[in-house]
């Protein structure tokens, strides 16, 4: 199908990038798309600083925790309902449609937090923001791999995961931008306005994908874009792969557009197939990626960095760490495979939740301890449960009180001294720095923090170029093409789902039985993660769009590498 099976090698990755020169409609094509994934980097990742000033700017905010989840993980539940109601636009209305419906939501979003009164105001305009983020998620890398070459597709769709990386990388940038700047959580969640109208004005320049043309009966408009996107020798062979595709399924399922879903669950290739890429996108979440994206700067405090600055400054080293590791998956992808990126990513990230999981350990169990005599120097303002307490308290203890809640004030000499145990609020924070001394209300100075940085970018250099991009790639291409719009929208919106329960669970996980423990969790999770990659992930790299389904059908699952046996390539080469 297609053409047979395509050979790849490290010359994809080459090959990608003399499209600049060779085709630069392709590239266009990719990149206008691509923008959806700025988008979603840009809107997931800009809330981890900007939450640090809404914080400042709303008491309600900073006072309870589930509010604080509530602003973050809104925009997630919005990505779910978007990707569910993206699935079936997909189908019905195209690809090009559905982009552009999303840019639209990110607009009127992005407006709506930016002029935001009240927490209220900040959800609602998050919840927009999301809608867009889930169409997006599922339909620029699906309008990508319907419209890239087998030989580079792996490394085009790539780059859409590359621009997620790039958008989160560019929130924190802004974040960083912006902290002095009056208004500052304004300015950082309104200026993704900007990407959104420009992807909406590119693409309303550019074409609905081939694919999807070809199965609404417009034929001559698909073969005049898949003209312009394939080698003259390839094109012909393409459009009778496609036209072959098409009429099997039509045969088969008959020319009504409604899908019979326990049709779609019975047929062997569409399970397989939603098997791999549903489960693909639950472990992307739950192995622990966005408490990193969404919450990294609260991450880097609890490491014991108290400055708001300092904070985004050290998340931004790991969000550039996320953005280069989208490179190296650009290379990788059509030379190593899917599989195998995989399979060396999970190892790396278990490794990584086992450095985090013992250093936050070691952080709250050597915090440093609570004197009686530096509480005593800010007598009127000395917590009250420590007031009343007739054991000793370190500063974890401090922080875990309530009623009201308390701080610690470190020492004017060494942070890593005994402190002070006070009530947490602007102006006794004030005092505290009054003095010269840092202040610390979600994380306890420790010698360790530093090595909670490297766990945190050991986490981010394994997981983007295997986990961070490979699901998005393998569902782009793993279904039929009558079912690729809906099955995308399953499984882009179990990973939102799954998102939303990691989102609203971090901070309360990490209150509740500690960061450590947190971690160990992800740590247990990214082990199974690996157990299903070996058992039910196929190997898809260099196999056209139409030839997957062949494969899926004749697998059986085997604990190892999915691999073609010689007899069964050479007869697909041959069709």
């Amino acid at each position: 199908m297609e053409g047979g099976v395509h050979e790849v090698d490290s010359s994809a990755f080459k090959e990608c990038f003399s499209l600049a020169w060779r085709n630069p409609y392709v590239l266009r094509l990719a990149f206008s798309a691509g923008i959806g994934g700025l988008l979603f980097g840009y809107d997931t990742g800009v809330i981890s600083g900007a939450l640090l000033y809404i914080r400042d700017d709303f008491s309600s905010v900073d006072k309870k925790t589930w509010l604080q989840e509530s602003i973050v993980s809104t925009a997630v539940a919005g990505a779910i309902i978007g990707a569910a109601i993206g699935g079936w636009a997909n189908d019905r209305f195209g690809r090009k449609t559905s982009i552009l419906v999303a840019d639209f939501l990110f607009l009127t979003g992005a407006v709506i937090m930016a002029s935001a009164p009240n927490p209220t105001l900040l959800i609602v305009g998050r919840v927009f923001v999301g809608l867009g983020v889930g169409m997006a998620s599922m339909t620029a890398p699906l309008y990508i791999s319907e419209a890239s070459p087998a030989r580079v597709r792996g490394a085009l769709v790539s780059t859409n995961g590359f621009l997620i990386t790039g958008g989160q990388f560019l929130s924190y940038l802004i974040n960083l931008a912006f902290t002095k700047a009056p208004g500052t959580w304004r300015w950082m969640l309104g200026i993704a306005g900007v990407p959104a109208l420009l992807q909406f004005v590119l693409m309303l320049l550019l074409p609905e994908s081939p694919r999807w043309l070809y199965r609404k009966g417009r034929e001559e408009e698909a073969e005049t874009i898949m003209r312009k996107i394939y080698p003259a020798h390839e094109v012909d062979g393409e459009i009778r792969a496609l036209k072959g595709s098409v009429e099997a399924e039509i045969e088969e399922e008959g020319s009504s557009e409604k899908i019979n879903f326990m049709k779609l669950l019975k047929t062997k290739t569409v399970r397989r197939g939603l098997i791999a890429g549903v489960g693909l996108q639950v472990f992307q979440q739950f192995v622990g990626i966005n408490t990193v994206m969404y919450y990294s700067p609260t991450i880097v405090q609890l490491a014991g960095f108290a400055s708001n600055q300092t904070a985004l400054a050290l998340s931004l080293v790991t969000s550039g760490l996320n953005a280069m590791g989208s490179i190296v998956s650009i290379y990788f992808i059509d030379r190593t495979g899917r599989k195998k990126l995989l399979i060396i990513s999970l190892c790396g990230v278990v490794l990584s939740l086992g450095v985090l999981s013992a250093v936050f350990h070691e952080t709250a169990s050597h915090s440093p301890s609570v004197s009686r005599q530096e509480t005593a120097h800010f007598a009127q303002y000395t917590c009250p449960d420590y007031r009343s307490a007739s054991t000793s308290w370190d500063c974890m203890k401090c922080l875990k009180a309530s009623s009201p809640d308390c701080a610690f004030c470190a020492s004017a000499a060494d942070k890593l001294f005994p402190g002070a145990c006070l009530i947490s609020n602007k102006t006794v924070k004030g005092v505290c720095h009054g003095e010269g001394r840092m202040w610390y209300e979600r994380g306890c100075p420790s010698r360790y923090g530093w090595l909670a940085l490297i766990g945190l970018a050991l986490y981010i250099i394994f997981f983007s170029p295997g986990m961070g991009t490979v699901p998005w790639i393998v569902n782009s291409e793993i279904y039929p093409l009558r079912f690729r719009g809906v099955c995308g929208g399953i499984a882009a919106t179990a990973n939102w789902i799954s998102n939303l329960i990691v989102a609203q669970s971090f901070l309360s996980l990490t209150q509740a039985i500690g960061t450590s423990y947190t971690f160990m969790i992800f740590g247990f999770i990214s082990v199974a993660a690996l157990f299903f990659v070996l058992i039910f992930v196929p190997e898809t790299k260099g196999l056209p769009i139409e030839e997957v389904e062949k494969m899926l059908e004749q697998k059986n699952l085997r604990f190892k590498f999915w691999t073609k046996r010689p007899d069964q390539m050479k007869k697909n080469s041959d069709v």
